[in-house]
């Protein structure tokens, strides 16, 4: 995770799948993106703010920008610890990943998402998050 602020966080454990690995039973890397979005998931929930409630208020959020940073493998069985952090709120939804072999705490990845605010009623971008987030997150 960055130093930046946390707004809320959450985390989950995911015990790498077989078929998630390749022939050297290594976690292939187009997966932790997936990982990313089993603790968004999580963040989201935790706020009462998930996909479905999002919807529900009007918007959509689309991933516009997605960056990860390897730093150790994950293996086949071995069970992480992925942790999701909101830091921006206000114009964007920026959420740090820090990935962690969840026995040891070695760090094992690190990356950020961030996503917009989109109008369901006319496709149209916000330039501002909605009032409906900063309540979710508690900073209203």
């Amino acid at each position: 995770m960055s130093k930046a602020t946390i707004y809320a966080s959450a985390e989950t454990i995911i015990k790498i799948p077989f078929h998630d690995v390749d022939a050297a039973q290594i976690a292939w890397h187009g997966h932790y993106a997936k990982y990313f979005e089993v603790a968004r998931c999580e963040l989201l929930d935790s706020v009462g703010y998930n996909y479905t409630q999002m919807g529900e208020s009007g918007y959509f959020w689309p991933v516009i920008d997605l960056h990860v940073r390897y730093i150790n493998a994950a293996h086949f069985g071995q069970e992480i610890r992925v942790a999701a952090a909101v830091t921006e709120w206000e114009n964007r939804l920026r959420i740090d990943y820090k990935i962690t072999d969840a026995t040891t705490g070695k760090r094992l990845t690190k990356g950020y998402t961030i996503q917009v605010a989109v109008s369901m009623a006319d496709h149209e971008l916000q330039l501002a998050s909605p009032p409906i987030l900063a309540e979710k997150l508690g900073v209203a």
